[in-house]
């Protein structure tokens, strides 16, 4: 059986499963147990089931498959899914309809096919089978609002066990522990501010389920998600204890680095305990009245987990709002700070050297693929002393396949890169100093006109949010327009935020806060650091994104306000050998001499003496 008869049997298989339980649909989220936006492969339910790597969410009928993903993964859903027997719906674009939406006009909407008689008839209650271990409270709530009394939601957590046999078990990695000298800030004293925060919220526990902000909060760091330097667990913290449930399997069976790690903590005030134990020991403390105001974050909480809250609250007020760790991760104390920039400063080395090698390959008719490319990027950042991976999936393409904003680069068989057009890099390293994430466009030989301008419009447009200047309290949807104008007046557009948070050593992914036209109403606050990642893609032609880190700074007090700047980070030329300076304007071209000129002072004695030329040319003012 081929791979796209095998996911047509493995649909075929969950409608069997579906029919034995009464199920009219199940929704299966593009997540895990924390809500996670990267998951370990035993949550990587949507690509077991249909092939599509990328994210979204999905809803099997008895007679549809439907995959709801956003722009960024249009071209690459339309691509794996073609023959698998599962549809793409689109999100964030005018007039969609979103999976609550479609199941009350699907399912609810007073008509369904009788099954196996092909003819119409009225519908009474329709079951909806949520796999609540991965679907948040938020999600489940919208679902119920949409499909009102016609709709009964149940909870079916990992139904996907009883048909997916080989399917691999929670991972318990390494963990390893962090000094204050490393973050600004001991577990200690962490656990002391985020008691004093729920003492003025009036309550006497949270739970915290999100990894990143339970890596934050303990000091701790593991590999049980790619990329993501985090660790598999729940953390309940009340006014007398601190509960971790983290452990996987038997205390022998830990590795000594663990073990130390767990002494440590322990001798820190942290109970370490079973991971599968959070249910069991949460309806307890809420049932005997151990707890009586417990606070949660419904936006990270599974609504497996909330179920079992409700059940037990009779002696427990629940109280549900923001994680207070997500804004307070997000402000980098003066040592995470200057560990980003050290961070920056040697994956500038590495990105200029890897840059070097690339163009003088290629020139030199070396065979280069995009694969080739990745590996080697890869090796050089592994020199770095400190260095624990990739932040992500390094994005290596070249010109049509960077078209595709998460482009996948396949390890046999990718494009060979040659001397012409364009290739882009996305990619980013972890240290135990910080977390970078940059994207260079560059020209590997003689281009389009076309694509000298789109090159020259996201230039333009990344220059546009560099140099924003705002008031305190400007939230990121208000400054978002900064990077898109100079597309906008041009008639280009990319559909993708233009920023995001970038954790320390954690997530190259965080909140709260972002740079996008979605309304999300967070300030951009001094401390943040986010990305600055405009763009422009063209199927089947190419692609271009500038993308640097920037971390927001005081600008100037005076009797209009309170104003605020970006200072970027990251360190690597802009290549401009192909801009079109007359789209250029004088402070836009101003600033991008500045940059580049940055860069080389700033790295050339870290270079060897050809490299260290080769730059000086590459940023020679324009």
């Amino acid at each position: 059986m081929d791979e796209f008869g095998i996911h047509k049997n493995r649909l075929e298989n969950l409608r069997d499963l579906m029919r034995d339980n009464g199920w009219d649909a199940v929704v299966i989220p593009g997540s895990d147990p924390h809500c996670s936006e990267y998951m370990a492969l035993r949550w990587h339910q949507i690509e077991w089931l249909t092939g599509y790597t990328g994210e979204g969410d999905m809803v099997v009928t008895l007679d549809h498959a439907g995959l709801w993903t956003d722009p960024r993964y249009f071209i690459q859903a339309r691509e794996q899914l073609e023959d698998t027997g599962t549809v793409m719906h689109e999100t964030r674009v005018p007039n969609a309809v979103g999976i609550p939406q479609w199941l009350a006009q699907t399912l609810c909407g007073g008509r369904i096919a009788s099954e196996g008689s092909g003819e119409e008839e009225e519908s009474g209650p329709v079951t909806i089978a949520v796999d609540g271990e991965c679907t948040s409270i938020g999600m489940v709530d919208d679902i119920r609002k949409a499909v009102g009394e016609k709709g009964i939601i149940t909870n079916a957590p990992s139904f996907l066990d009883e048909l997916w046999s080989d399917r691999p078990r929670v991972p318990q990695t390494p963990v390893q522990t962090l000094g204050a000298e490393q973050t600004g800030w001991s577990r200690i004293q962490k656990i002391e501010w985020i008691r004093n925060t729920l003492r003025a919220k009036k309550c006497d526990a949270i739970l915290l389920t999100a990894l990143d902000e339970i890596a934050w909060m303990l000091n701790v760091r593991g590999t049980d998600i790619d990329y993501n330097p985090v660790v598999m667990s729940y953390l309940l913290v009340t006014q007398e204890e601190v509960n971790w449930y983290v452990q996987k399997g038997a205390s022998q069976d830990l590795d000594s680095e663990t073990a130390d790690s767990f002494y440590e903590m322990r001798a820190d005030g942290v109970n370490i305990l079973d991971y599968g134990e959070i249910t069991i020991s949460l309806a307890s403390m809420m049932e005997d009245g151990t707890i009586k105001a417990l606070y949660m974050d419904p936006s990270t909480l599974n609504y497996n987990l909330y179920t079992v809250m409700k059940e037990n609250s009779a002696n427990t007020m629940i109280l549900g709002g923001k994680s207070p760790v997500a804004l307070r991760k997000a402000v980098k104390n003066s040592v995470e700070i200057a560990g980003m920039k050290e961070a920056h400063l040697e994956d500038g080395v590495a990105m200029e050297k890897f840059l070097y090698w690339l163009e003088k390959s290629v020139q030199n008719g070396e065979t280069v693929s995009e694969w080739d490319a990745a590996v080697a990027l890869g090796q050089l950042r592994a020199e770095i002393p400190g260095y624990r991976g990739d932040s992500f999936e390094t994005v290596s393409a070249f010109g049509k396949a960077a078209a595709l904003p998460h482009y996948s680069t396949p390890t046999d068989g990718s494009t060979v890169i040659y001397p012409k057009g364009l290739y882009l890099n996305d990619s980013g390293g972890q240290y135990i100093f910080g977390t970078t994430d940059i994207t260079r466009t560059v020209p590997l030989g003689p281009c389009t006109e076309e694509e000298k301008i789109d090159y020259t419009l996201v230039l333009k447009a990344h220059i546009g949010l560099a140099t924003a200047v705002f008031p305190r309290g400007t939230a990121g949807c208000q400054i978002d327009s900064l990077a898109r104008i100079a597309l906008w007046k041009e008639y280009r557009d990319f559909r993708h935020g233009t920023g995001h948070g970038v954790g320390f050593y954690l997530n190259v992914h965080e909140g709260p806060q972002g740079i996008r036209q979605d309304f999300n109403r967070q300030p951009i606050l001094p401390g943040m650091i986010t990305s600055n990642e405009p763009g422009i893609y063209r199927e089947g032609k190419h692609g271009v994104r500038h993308e640097n880190l920037v971390l927001c700074v005081e600008a100037e007090k005076n009797e209009f306000g309170d104003f605020l700047k970006f200072e970027t980070l990251t360190l690597c030329h802009f290549d401009t050998s192909i801009v079109v300076k007359k789209l250029m304007s004088p402070e836009e071209i101003e600033w991008l001499n500045a940059y580049n000129e940055r860069v080389y002072e700033t790295l050339k004695d870290r270079l060897t003496p050809e490299e260290a030329s080769w730059l000086k040319t590459k940023t020679r003012a324009l």
